[in-house]
């Protein structure tokens, strides 16, 4: 007789409401009116965007103070854009763009509730305290598909002074709705493809591999990384191919599903210290990481845990990675590292990274929240080991 196994206890959290479609952000300014009268629109680099949606939520009756967020949130931006939505007295928060604007988004819907530091709340350089109440309407519209930042409950951001990144972290940043529309990542860069679409790639994978899986994220993630591993060359090829980008919209949303509910992993772990000592994008980081971080993970449960449900998985992603049945884990890690090379994105040595640097990031690497998200424990050495191979 089969011995039934049973299934941890899990959670599952995400935004309120998810609308998914090419021509959704037209739905926006119903939206936004339905849910307050000030509005606070974030945005990035979409200045023409921005203006038109301007016109169109005035059109509704709703009054508009725009911020504008240049380069990855800190946190004192996000505590200026906070008082400056205060000083409007804003009820409801959109935010228009990628990873960064997303994340200074739902931080200042939650500090519109919460009274206090910012740095009273925010883990590792702060207090850590738990917000108390829930954020004003908060609408994520992502232009980029990588950080799945529309579907998560958290919000990083940088401490300069500390060289480092932190979260803002609460099931109350949960946006109100996530508005995915493929279409506007239509315009992107191939190098913000490449870079977006590998975070997007290592937050399948990692969640996939982590001791915290459960059956909602395993499901979205067996549908969304083949859609990841067919589109993300493709969509960096050609900018224009819909198809493409619309996989690729989908595997960030579902990549952020995955991660918020079944962590991230040492890919996730290095990269947040790495993020705040050199200046490089995260998925630049992350595309150089994963390929190391799997082959480290695979070779570390061969060695201490070969009968591990995780060294399956690393079996499977190789073979949706690669299309190929026969596909073994290295498979999957040398086709991560051969696609990072035809996209440019360069080795984490032209960023900025140094020997002299490893023992230190090592040494903050293992404090991150993310390595308790990792397939197994990995050792000062084998952390190290990866951060040499990036160089």
């Amino acid at each position: 007789m089969e011995v039934h196994s049973p299934q941890p206890q899990f959670e599952f959290a995400t935004a309120t409401r998810i609308i998914f479609g090419c021509g959704t952000l037209q739905q926006l300014p119903e939206l936004a009116s339905g849910l307050g009268r000030r509005v606070l629109l974030a945005i990035g680099g979409r200045a023409n965007t921005a203006a038109g949606l301007q016109t169109l939520l005035a059109a509704r009756g709703l009054q508009v103070e725009l911020v504008q967020v240049r380069g990855e949130p800190t946190l004192n931006t996000v505590a200026e854009a906070a008082a400056q939505a205060r000083n409007a007295k804003c009820d409801v928060v959109i935010g228009l763009g990628g990873g960064s604007v997303l994340d200074t988004a739902k931080a200042v819907a939650a500090l519109l509730t919460n009274t206090g530091n910012l740095l009273d709340y925010v883990e590792v350089a702060g207090g850590g305290q738990p917000l108390a109440n829930p954020a004003i309407a908060c609408i994520a519209v992502p232009t980029t598909a990588g950080t799945g930042a529309e579907v998560t409950r958290n919000s990083v951001m940088s401490v300069p002074a500390q060289k480092i990144k932190v979260s803002l972290r609460s099931a109350f940043l949960l946006p109100r709705v996530a508005l995915v529309d493929p279409q506007l990542t239509l315009c992107l860069p191939p190098a913000i493809t490449a870079s977006t679409g590998m975070d997007a790639l290592t937050q399948l994978i990692e969640p996939y591999v982590s001791p915290r899986a459960n059956p909602l994220t395993d499901a979205l993630v067996r549908m969304a990384l083949p859609r990841a591993a067919r589109s993300l060359r493709q969509a960096w090829h050609n900018g224009t191919d819909l198809a493409a980008r619309e996989d690729m919209a989908l595997a960030s949303v579902c990549g952020g599903l995955a991660l918020a509910n079944a962590r991230l992993g040492a890919v996730h772990g290095l990269a947040a210290v790495l993020g705040g000592s050199l200046p490089a994008a995260h998925g630049i980081i992350c595309a150089r990481l994963l390929p190391l971080v799997m082959s480290a993970n695979v070779q570390a449960l061969q060695q201490r845990t070969p009968h591990a449900p995780a060294l399956q998985r690393y079996t499977e992603v190789a073979q949706w990675l690669t299309g190929k049945p026969q596909a073994q884990p290295a498979d999957g890690a040398t086709w991560v590292a051969a696609l990072a090379t035809e996209m440019g994105i360069a080795p984490l040595a032209e960023c900025g990274l140094t020997q002299a640097l490893i023992p230190e990031l090592v040494s903050k690497a293992q404090a991150s929240s993310s390595m308790q998200g990792n397939s197994l424990p990995l050792l000062d050495n084998e952390l190290a080991a990866i951060l040499h191979r990036a160089l």
